[in-house]
């Protein structure tokens, strides 16, 4: 995502990460990674589970997937997965 994160920001859309982590080991991934983008932690697993992306693969962890929320709150797409940079461009309103 990051070697896209202008493309998308170009496209009127912001890129949110979420992770099933600490705080702490967001902050430390994202610094080692020169990651620009918000990148949330879900400790609790509380918005994982609420997408319906927590433990699919009976892992412990978040699904790969990707979800595009319009500007009126309600997702307008949405992939489990790792979709390409360019087919997520494609599905922004």
């Amino acid at each position: 995502m990051q070697d896209y994160y202008t493309r998308f920001q170009e496209a009127g859309a912001e890129v949110v990460a979420l992770v099933v982590a600490s705080l702490e080991s967001v902050e430390g991934w994202c610094q080692r990674s020169a990651i620009t983008y918000p990148m949330l932690a879900d400790f609790e697993r509380q918005v994982s589970k609420a997408y319906g992306v927590y433990n699919l693969e009976n892992n412990g962890l978040a699904a790969p997937s990707v979800f595009i929320i319009a500007p009126d709150g309600h997702v307008a797409w949405s992939e489990i997965g790792e979709p390409s940079a360019q087919t997520i461009l494609e599905h922004l309103p």
